[in-house]
């Protein structure tokens, strides 16, 4: 039996998008507008039904790239079948941001 797990929650990864560039940066979507940027979560295991998910499944996402996450805007014509490579490079780009400012930490990183 799979038991969930609690929860990664962190006010600071959700204040430190504040002002960031969208990671997501999808193309004909994107506003590029910083004072938009929230922690936009993405799906994954964590989420469900009335659950987000944690927040280290998550990116920086302007208030445009954050409704298409969201499924309250389209996709645009082309860019849906890239889908998981938006995400994913999102995640990325998110996490090496949060390093640099020393919100998030890996072992052995400087």
């Amino acid at each position: 039996m799979y038991l969930k797990p609690q929860p990664i929650r962190s006010k600071q990864v959700r204040d430190a998008a504040r002002g960031e560039r969208c990671t997501l940066q999808i193309l004909g979507v994107c506003n590029h507008d910083d004072s938009t940027t929230v922690l936009s979560h993405l799906p994954d295991e964590s989420h469900g039904m009335a659950r987000k998910g944690d927040d280290i499944s998550a990116c920086f996402a302007c208030h445009a790239c954050h409704d298409v996450i969201d499924g309250r805007r389209d996709w645009p014509e082309g860019e849906a079948e890239h889908r998981e490579w938006y995400m994913r490079r999102a995640q990325t780009r998110t996490l090496r941001r949060l390093i640099e400012r020393g919100i998030a930490n890996v072992k052995g990183v400087a």
